[in-house]
């Protein structure tokens, strides 16, 4: 579903329409109708205060258009390269947040994932004649979404593993939604008077909100389980099945590098899981901050 995501974002700028934040709002759109619509039948009553899904939305939101935006400026290869340091941040907060310990082993593992995403990375780049008009900007702008990404899934990790998912995903499709109208009006709204709007274009937005609603359905069932970190692990394997479209849609050949770092990041994916600690993630760091926090919540 990443690989989907890049795919039909690409197309999207190839057809002019330059609005990076309208492609998410119908993503939160549907999230809000399909999740709220449960919710409200089942009359839940909030249990997080709002105000905390308000910054989980914006740092979703920015992350979206921050990475979204890098796509104008630099190649799609230095995009997936940079796209791989969330894993950095993850590990770094979910330490001083969620109180997180990691072994040896599972830090073995997540280098082993990283290094078989960059042997992709070099194989698409000696294959690749792609640039970008201002790739400086476009890398800032990817490693600023890669920092907003990492709290966003922290973030919701945090929220899932104490208050479940309907919640969660109707909140931040809501607040998600009203803060990219916002975004929209200050910053894309000209971009979108000058949209030439066609079927192929429709279609494309129609795909991505598709691919934009089942990524985020999913991710809080993996975030529940395994945590940020193993799932930002699996979106490493996002290029890699951008392989899988090239040979069985597109009749491309591919170097044989893809499949040895295809299994690679197998491999220090289940290196990580197979490590990962049976304690809860969530206990209660030294400092405290985060337990104290969650019982204000259930006051």
């Amino acid at each position: 579903m990443k690989a989907t995501f890049n795919d039909y974002f690409g197309k999207s700028l190839g057809k002019g329409a330059n609005s990076p934040v309208t492609l998410g709002l119908f993503g939160y759109v549907a999230l809000t109708v399909v999740n709220g619509s449960i919710l409200l039948h089942q009359r839940h009553k909030l249990i997080i205060p709002w105000y905390w899904y308000t910054l989980l939305a914006f740092l979703d939101v920015q992350a979206n258009y921050l990475v979204n935006s890098a796509y104008y400026f630099t190649s799609s290869t230095s995009v997936a390269l940079l796209d791989s340091s969330s894993v950095a941040w993850v590990i770094l907060f979910t330490w001083i947040f969620l109180g997180t310990k990691y072994s040896l082993w599972q830090l073995f593992g997540v280098a082993l994932c990283v290094a078989g995403f960059c042997l992709v990375l070099v194989s698409d780049d000696e294959a690749s004649d792609e640039g970008g008009s201002n790739p400086l900007l476009g890398d800032i702008l990817v490693t600023g979404a890669e920092v907003f990404f990492a709290l966003s899934y922290v973030g919701e990790e945090f929220c899932v593993k104490n208050n479940g998912r309907l919640e969660v995903l109707t909140m931040l499709g809501l607040f998600g939604m009203l803060l990219s109208v916002i975004e929209i009006a200050i910053l894309e709204r000209k971009n979108l008077e000058a949209v030439t709007w066609s079927a192929e274009l429709i279609l494309t937005f129609v795909g991505y909100t598709v691919g934009f609603f089942m990524f985020y359905t999913l991710t809080p069932l993996i975030l529940q389980k395994s945590g940020a970190t193993l799932f930002n692990l699996s979106l490493l394997t996002a290029n890699m099945w951008v392989v899988v479209i090239r040979i069985f849609f597109y009749h491309e050949q591919v170097d044989w590098l893809y499949y040895v770092s295809f299994s690679i990041v197998g491999v220090g994916l289940c290196i990580y899981s197979k490590n990962e600690k049976n304690s809860d993630r969530l206990q209660e760091p030294e400092n405290g901050i985060f337990n104290t926090r969650y019982q204000l919540v259930q006051e």
